[in-house]
């Protein structure tokens, strides 16, 4: 019996097993050995449950880690232990544009399996403290988790993701001198962001908005309203000329200046274009119906430019 025992030991743990397909496990901390050993035999990537945890008992002095782990090729139970051992986990890679708004961001997550919508937002609106020490009138961490592609794992808190986030906005802000003015210099960033996608027109866009804000004129920046309407709940995709009148203070076609916070969350490009915009005397901006924009001084040399962008518009539908 004794030497049977060990034959089935040796085969256990020798002779490789290949999982049906990929085969994901997720082993939370706290997990005891037995436990592990359980979520892997019941994913079929190990054959016995014992022949693991005896294994790792005379191994112990090596701790396995905790993470999710993806299976899809065949291995025995010794090269799962290693595995384990050496913490290959599996990462989630989650790509946040620039621009994007904490909704686009939670959606993300969510895709990613990383936790649900509802979890990041609320999250989001209530880690302030993250920001606090250069934001402390945000309401939210919109506008301060900064657009990159980030490596998550299932075993982290939403707490932490938020957190990788800021830490790589702190990075760029102190990278490019951001300090003074922060919160109301991320908010006009957020506002160009939306505006173009033109890195060369970023500050001009700028100027733009400042010009207005020097003259007490309504910025009538679309984004903000679209932003407001996302904040109700209410956007459908599109905007239509009766949402300009929707009753928000990030609407900024009711309300001279900026919105009370930002509008998304900016990149390096935008950021730079609001701390240094363009010295011109442009009040006006419409799309060329090309990817870029046309800017004027005046409203009649606005008015032109807009009757330039619909006869362009028309011309693409021919």
């Amino acid at each position: 019996m004794v030497v049977a025992a060990a034959g089935y030991i040796g085969w256990s743990l020798l002779v490789p097993l290949s999982p049906r397909g990929q085969k994901f496990v997720l082993l939370r901390p706290g997990y005891s050995t037995r436990r592990i050993a359980g979520e892997l035999k019941a994913a079929g990537v190990i054959r016995s449950q014992s022949a693991f945890v005896l294994w790792h008992y005379f191994h112990h002095k090596r701790s396995l880690k905790a993470g999710e782990y993806l299976f899809e090729s065949s291995g025995n139970e010794i090269a799962v232990h290693r595995r384990l051992v050496r913490g290959d986990i599996y990462v989630h890679s989650v790509v946040i544009p620039e621009g994007y708004t904490v909704f686009d961001i939670a959606n993300a997550i969510q895709e990613a399996g990383l936790g649900s919508r509802q979890d990041f937002l609320r999250v989001a609106q209530s880690e302030t403290s993250l920001i606090a020490d250069l934001a402390p009138e945000a309401h939210s961490l919109e506008g301060y988790l900064f657009p990159n592609t980030y490596q998550f794992t299932r075993t982290q808190s939403m707490e932490e993701m938020l957190s990788a986030m800021v830490k790589q906005f702190r990075q760029v802000a102190q990278q490019i001198g951001l300090s003074s003015n922060l919160q109301r210099t991320v908010t006009m960033a957020s506002i160009i962001e939306k505006e173009t996608a033109v890195p060369e027109e970023r500050p001009i866009v700028a100027s733009v908005y400042y010009n207005r804000l020097g003259k007490n004129i309504a910025l009538d920046a679309d984004p903000s309203v679209i932003y407001a309407e996302l904040l109700n709940g209410n956007y459908q995709g599109t905007l239509h000329h009766g949402d300009l009148q929707v009753n928000s203070p990030y609407n900024t076609y009711r309300h001279a200046g900026l919105p009370p916070g930002p509008i998304g969350n900016p990149g390096r490009s935008s950021l730079e274009a609001a701390m240094h915009p363009a010295q011109t005397d442009y009040y006006y901006f419409v799309s060329d119906g090309d990817g870029h924009h046309r800017f004027a001084h005046d409203l009649e040399e606005h008015n032109r430019n807009v009757a330039a962008y619909r006869r362009a518009i028309r011309e693409q539908n021919r």
